[in-house]
């Protein structure tokens, strides 16, 4: 297994030996097993969840001891979550790309409670230790795409995604479903690279909708995004950020859009300690409010932050229904 960064607040040899002859820890501070699957300077999804985990790390220091695993090869997600699972009584991890690991590994570990921050919603049939939060992707990049169309002078918006999976899917759906509420006659070229983390492909995809006549694009990419945002310079493209705060940090950005995932993570495990954990999944997106879900202008301008104002009440109402994820 290749992982390039480990964290460990391991809890020490004389626990370690209590927990495997099954002795109570009763009085031991709860063990919190954290996967974030990505880079966490990728100043995107996994930078966001790790920033959440510091921040939990230091609220709850008192009652946890974190193990923290970050930056694998996907392919060894099951392995990580049977480490993690055999090692703590809670595990949460984040994104999408990890659901279908966590679903496999959870019945194996019955007395084990996880959660993910993100992915898709759980089926009826997902094993009754599991928790998922629905980050709403798919909420906010419909506003996006609203977004793209209204600060598109071309009439051309482009969406570049990562792995195929049912978040980035549907998110890609929203995006253009908001840009042709502004411009029923938008033109929308939507591309999933099959990898957040490949920057050689996030800069293709972007290039060739560049070449399309595309002049707003927007992301979910992880590491990726320095292709995308390379493409963005070469072709005077201007970008729709996603995640993390990017206004200011380059004048290619327009706007960014706030999926905290990181607040999510810090609330699951919040949850978790205070024995408000629940099975089963739960929305939180724009209805969870400005710190959960938004998007944010880098250059305010009246009349779009109006319409925008508008369709974020008309999604929270329900008058403008999105896919989940």
């Amino acid at each position: 297994m290749t992982i390039d960064r480990r964290s460990f607040l391991t809890l020490g040899a004389a626990a370690g030996s209590m927990l495997a002859s099954g002795v109570s820890l009763a009085n031991e501070p709860r063990r919190i097993g954290v996967l974030i699957p990505g880079s966490i300077t990728d100043k995107g999804y996994m930078e966001s969840a790790f920033q959440g985990f510091k921040a939990a790390e230091a609220r709850r220091k008192d009652r946890a001891a974190f193990q923290l695993i970050e930056n694998i090869n996907y392919a060894d997600m099951e392995q990580v979550f049977v480490q993690l699972a055999s090692r703590n009584e809670f595990v949460v991890a984040c994104s999408g790309a990890s659901q279908a690991a966590m679903l496999k590994v959870a019945p194996r570990f019955p007395n084990v409670r996880f959660s993910l921050a993100g992915g898709a919603k759980l089926a009826p049939t997902a094993p009754p230790n599991v928790a998922q939060f629905d980050a709403r992707q798919a909420e906010i990049a419909f506003m996006v795409g609203a977004t793209a169309a209204l600060l598109s002078k071309t009439g051309t918006v482009a969406y570049i995604g990562g792995q195929e999976i049912p978040s980035i899917v549907n998110s890609g759906r929203e995006f253009a479903n908001g840009a042709r509420l502004i411009n029923p006659n938008v033109k929308i070229i939507s591309t999933l690279t099959g990898n957040f983390d490949d920057v050689a492909k996030a800069k293709e995809a972007t290039l060739a909708a560049a070449g399309q006549g595309a002049d707003v694009a927007f992301h979910i990419l992880n590491r990726g995004l320095q292709g995308f945002e390379q493409a963005a310079r070469e072709r005077n493209m201007r970008i729709i950020g996603g995640v993390l705060p990017r206004c200011g940090s380059d004048p290619i950005y327009v706007a960014w859009a706030k999926t905290n995932i990181g607040h999510i993570l810090s609330s699951a495990i919040d949850a978790f300690l205070e024995n408000k954990w629940t099975a089963g999944s739960s929305a939180y997106g724009l209805r969870a409010g400005p710190d959960a879900s938004d998007i944010v202008l880098c250059n305010p301008n009246r009349e779009v932050q109006t319409r925008l104002d508008q369709i974020r009440q008309e999604i929270i109402s329900g008058k403008i229904t999105t896919l989940e994820g």
